[in-house]
């Protein structure tokens, strides 16, 4: 939250401080007062809902321009594993140099490639998906853009939590994370396309490494 705090203009709670006790880490931080957007976005006018979508469009804009540091592929921000409790197997992954490194780890290691059989078409095609050259380089991607994580007063997005899950990922990461959302949050599906960039390929593919390697 502090490296985005310093290098960007998003409104994310300020941290006083940080520790660990008894082999837990502890983090003090600002509390924003405003509801979450999934439990008033439905009774939201279509002018309201606009007006928010479009401060998030320029917001993660603005994250997608940090430049990721020399030599990362896959990592959090202080470079080490990321963190997701969604994907399966295991909570920490990486750090990886590279975006392929990351991919092979998602489908355990096994080479997709060398799959010949055409009932496995989807597995073929996600192969091709992940050994595309070349990546663009990782983003700085918050990982859990749901509704529940945007904090709204009035028309004014006044906060984004939750970022457990950032670090640096593939440029599509944070459109197939947030698409993916929780069943009580099925209503977000419909949004996320208004202030991501849409990567519907990512998306089907990320549909198919789910179905054979875990889901979320």
């Amino acid at each position: 939250m502090e490296f985005v705090r310093t290098n960007t203009s998003l409104p994310v709670p300020q941290v006083y401080h940080a520790f660990e006790r008894a082999s837990r880490v502890y983090i003090v931080m600002q509390r924003i007062e405003a509801p979450n957007l999934a439990t008033q976005w439905c009774r939201r006018s279509e002018a309201s809902k606009n007006k928010v979508l479009e401060q998030l469009k320029t917001m993660f804009e603005e994250l997608r321009g940090l430049e990721a540091p020399k030599g990362v592929g896959v990592a959090n921000v202080d470079l080490g594993p990321i963190l997701d409790h969604r994907l399966p197997r295991q909570s920490q992954w990486g750090p990886y140099s590279c975006i392929q490194d990351f991919h092979k780890a998602l489908v355990d290691d096994q080479d997709l490639a060398a799959v010949e059989d055409d009932s496995f078409s989807d597995l073929q095609e996600l192969a091709r998906f992940y050994h595309q050259q070349p990546w663009h380089h990782p983003v700085f991607t918050h990982g859990d853009l749901s509704s529940l994580n945007i904090l709204c007063e009035q028309d004014e997005v006044v906060g984004i939590i939750d970022w457990e899950t950032a670090g640096w990922l593939p440029p599509y990461w944070e459109y197939v994370t947030a698409w993916n959302v929780n069943p009580q949050n099925a209503f977000w599906q419909e949004e996320v396309d208004k202030f991501l960039t849409p990567y519907p390929l990512a998306r089907d593919m990320d549909a198919v490494r789910r179905k054979y390697f875990g889901f979320y």
